[in-house]
């Protein structure tokens, strides 16, 4: 299952509750990293980041050249631990968003899960037309890999740590924490954004009658 990030909201997000249960290096491809908070280490090496980016690029051409995925096999240890992530496509001259896709749960290695949700943003985010061979050259790729999704209450959020998911129902919504980072939100707007993005009432964090989650997510992204 995916689910959006980023961006405008396109209706309800459907999302399981969490309570449910060799690519080559031309060396091309240098990264800009931010990570967990200091308490919630990474497993990922600089030259596990730079693999996974080569890696989502080199899926955006095969697949949307050849309709092929590229080789995910590895020996890193860290690239076989099953993780979440999404995939953020902007385009690199302004900056704008091309397409986002992600994961909530992890299902699936992190190195196919990357794979997987470089297509699924260039192919299937419905806020945008498909993405053709002919722009990759141009767009700009970052990665966020995720930590397990946990519950927490409404004043224990830190803007700038934890990324958010609310679930009502069948009816959920996520945001990366970066997304509050990058318009200055104060915890309450962060709260409010969720919950429009999910297509709640943007105070319906406040209620009983919603599940909130938090997580956090180590991003890198492609050098400018």
């Amino acid at each position: 299952m995916e689910c959006l990030a980023h961006g405008t909201r396109v209706g309800p997000l459907i999302a399981t509750p969490p309570t449910v249960p060799s690519v080559s290096d031309e060396g091309r491809y240098p990264v800009t990293t931010s990570g967990p908070h200091d308490d919630s280490p990474s497993g990922l090496s600089d030259q596990d980041r730079s693999t996974l980016l080569r890696l989502a690029r080199q899926a955006l051409v095969d697949y949307l050249r050849n309709r092929t995925l590229p080789d995910c096999r590895s020996k890193a240890p860290a690239l076989l631990e099953h993780r979440p992530t999404f995939v953020t496509l902007r385009r690199h001259d302004t900056g704008e968003l091309r397409g986002c896709r992600g994961e909530c749960v992890a299902r699936q290695p992190l190195i196919e899960s990357v794979a997987h949700m470089a297509i699924a943003s260039a192919t299937e985010d419905p806020r945008f037309p498909p993405v053709t061979v002919d722009e990759i050259p141009r767009l700009h790729i970052e990665i966020s890999a995720l930590t397990p999704l946990e519950p927490i209450r409404p004043e224990d959020v830190e803007v700038g740590r934890h990324g958010l998911m609310i679930v009502r129902g069948p009816v959920s919504g996520l945001l990366l924490p970066q997304v509050a980072q990058s318009y200055n939100w104060d915890r309450v707007k962060y709260l409010d954004a969720v919950c429009w993005k999910a297509g709640l009432p943007r105070d319906a964090w406040r209620g009983g009658d919603v599940e909130l989650y938090a997580f956090e997510a180590e991003v890198w992204k492609e050098d400018d």
